[in-house]
């Protein structure tokens, strides 16, 4: 039976009603915040593509204080440390050609580009995009310009090799904490002469004294690979493998991290392989029985509060997907990665 009453009330509210009316003074606050006085959004698949919809400030990266910008949305589009399928370096522009992530997440109920400056300022520069180890230094180089002018970068890969680098800038003052999600612990060392490679970031980071192995948690991590890990294990950080997360469940896993990296700076890196193949089958070193990308995400989320200094998006090779799933769930993840960035942000003001 019809509640007549209850639907003359919703026909006289809504039968006229425009996309553009909003009666929720929560959701008007943010579509108000959001278009700015636009008169509609912009069209999703229309201009030319940017990380998250944000700006394109490519001239920003000329600037000394990077034109006061608060988040940098940031491409590294390296992969020549791979050890398995290479294709990485195309993760930035699959990213950028995604649409219609944000602007508001429902679970953070936060819309970043309505409370701090975000803009993508394009790729890092290569000198010479032949050799890995002058790449690797023009990332340093360019991370602590960033790290100077106060700016908090959430990047892009390119494969993992790249967070290394991108820590020895964020942790050179004081070591970082990290909530690392990958189906590997990235913990190896030097391989065939090479010390930049997505195999050993994170031992590189520890050695060089700018990652805090006490304070990093590593989620997901499965595979025949597991012998490599020594590491993680004998400097002390906590690993989750992926039966953990099924056993221990979500709000568990959360818990953990949380308590694991406490209230210091955090680094937040994902690599998308941290999800099984079925969610991110573009990826180089796919490994089945991984995270589903609504557990991924609810982790993500959990996180919120803390003082997160910098995260990424690594390893989505978007020729092994036809159906662009990878680089749709890559593009949620720096969503969410960019949610954890502004409170984060946001908290560090208030503090002063």
């Amino acid at each position: 039976m019809v509640d007549t009453v209850k639907l003359a009330r919703l026909r006289e509210r809504y039968g006229t009603a425009s996309p553009a009316d909003f009666f929720d003074p929560q959701f008007r606050q943010v579509a108000e915040a959001v278009f700015r006085g636009a008169e509609a959004p912009r069209q999703p698949y229309c201009d030319a593509g940017t990380l998250l919809d944000a700006p394109l400030r490519t001239d920003l990266a000329a600037l000394p204080d990077f034109g006061g910008l608060d988040i940098a949305l940031v491409g590294v589009p390296l992969d020549l440390g791979v050890t398995n399928r290479a294709g990485s370096r195309f993760g930035p522009r699959a990213l950028r050609n995604t649409d219609r992530i944000g602007p508001y997440d429902h679970v953070l109920k936060l819309a970043p580009s309505t409370l701090v400056e975000i803009a993508d300022i394009g790729d890092v520069p290569f000198g010479n995009y032949l050799s890995h180890d002058s790449c690797h230094l023009d990332i340093q180089a360019f991370y602590a310009r960033l790290a100077d002018a106060g700016v908090v970068p959430l990047s892009v890969g390119g494969d993992h090799s790249i967070t290394g680098s991108i820590l020895k800038s964020l942790g050179r003052d004081r070591p970082v904490g990290l909530v690392h999600f990958d189906a590997h612990c990235d913990t190896s060392g030097v391989g065939d002469g090479a010390r930049f490679h997505h195999s050993g970031p994170f031992r590189t980071a520890v050695l060089d004294g700018v990652l805090d192995p006490d304070r990093t948690i590593q989620i997901g991590i499965r595979g025949s690979a597991e012998f490599f890990w020594e590491f993680s294990y004998e400097s002390g950080m906590t690993v989750l493998h992926a039966e953990d997360v099924e056993e221990m469940g979500v709000k568990a896993v959360i818990a953990k991290a949380r308590e694991v990296v406490g209230d210091g700076p955090v680094y937040v890196s994902f690599d998308v392989d941290c999800l099984d193949p079925v969610y991110a089958p573009g990826t180089g070193t796919p490994e089945v029985g991984g995270l589903t990308s609504r557990e991924a995400l609810a982790i993500l989320r959990g996180l919120d509060g803390l003082d997160v200094v910098g995260a990424d998006v690594v390893e989505v090779a978007p020729q092994y997907d036809p159906t662009s799933n990878t680089a749709q769930v890559g593009a949620q993840i720096l969503f969410e990665e960019l949610c954890l960035a502004t409170r984060a942000l946001r908290n560090r003001r208030q503090a002063r």
